[in-house]
């Protein structure tokens, strides 16, 4: 399955709280996971135009199941620019986005 996931918790001054949900979901779903360098959640904040950002979550395809329990909806692989690593390996920012030969904490 190729096809990630995202959720938009609005403000972001009021996301922490669903943004720390998230990330515990998805460290209790997968710490024991062989295949943790394709599981990863990045984040991003984002204003397009507005006085606030939001915050905008997008899951990788191998975290369907948290994507699913948050109710994230099914979108394209989002693009690299703003984007922070919030759960998983630093390593999948070479398998996401190899192209750009990405070396982000």
């Amino acid at each position: 399955m190729n096809c990630w996931f995202t959720s938009n918790l609005g403000d972001a001054m009021m996301a922490g709280e669903a943004l720390e949900h998230i990330k515990d979901l998805f460290l209790s779903e997968y710490k024991t996971d062989s295949s943790r360098k394709e599981r990863a959640l990045f984040v991003r904040h984002e204003s397009e135009g507005r006085l606030h950002c939001e915050v905008v979550v997008y899951f990788s395809p191998a975290t369907v199941i948290v994507a699913k329990a948050v109710d994230a909806t099914p979108c394209s692989i989002p693009l690299i620019d703003g984007l922070s690593l919030l759960a998983g390996s630093k390593e999948s920012w070479s398998i996401f986005f190899p192209e750009k030969g990405v070396t982000k904490q």
